[in-house]
């Protein structure tokens, strides 16, 4: 259910950002509203709070961030306050900036190496993925994990490329012993 309000939600505010041609001002606003969001836990429990009225908590919207964002983003604040979807806040804003990207052609890859890759090493990866997927943009995130022995694997979205040596070694393990002996 929560992505389903997500999606919609997050649907109504690209196409509002779309049609005023702020796509980029309430892109910027939403991956800027998440942290704050989430640092600060006392105002989602108040705005998830069955004894405060919806015109108290709209009200607490308004104060909070009337002027701050655009009117596109206050009026999704207001409708989810409204609707009783705070729970789904984050989800909502997470699922635009995802669309963003999307829309953007900005690409997330995740690659986890046996060893710390250098700058260099680094940036011919990033190039030859700009090259070889339909992305003009990556968010790279780098992680090291000793037990892959060597290579890496490269995540991005649910495509996911492993050329670890732990993996070749798994391989090679399960195929030989596949093979029986007359």
């Amino acid at each position: 259910m929560a992505k389903l309000v997500s999606k919609v939600y997050g649907d109504a505010l690209f196409e509002a950002a779309m049609d005023k041609g702020r796509l980029e001002t309430v892109y910027a606003e939403a991956v800027s509203l998440v942290p704050i969001l989430q640092a600060n836990p006392e105002l989602m429990s108040l705005l998830g709070n069955p004894q405060i009225v919806k015109e108290e908590k709209t009200a607490v919207i308004r104060q909070v961030f009337k002027g701050r964002v655009t009117d596109e983003l206050m009026g999704l604040l207001e409708v989810i306050v409204e609707k009783d979807r705070q729970s789904d806040m984050i989800p909502v804003f997470e699922y635009f900036i995802g669309l963003v990207k999307e829309y953007k052609k900005i690409g997330a890859a995740y690659v986890t190496s046996a060893v710390e890759l250098k700058a260099e090493q680094r940036a011919e990866l990033e190039k030859r993925l700009l090259e070889t997927t339909p992305y003009v943009e990556f968010e790279m995130h780098y992680a090291t994990d000793p037990s892959l022995l060597g290579g890496m694997v490269i995540r991005i979205g649910d495509h996911v490329v492993d050329s670890s040596i732990k993996t070749r070694l798994y391989e090679l393990k399960k195929e030989l012993s596949s093979i029986q002996l007359a």
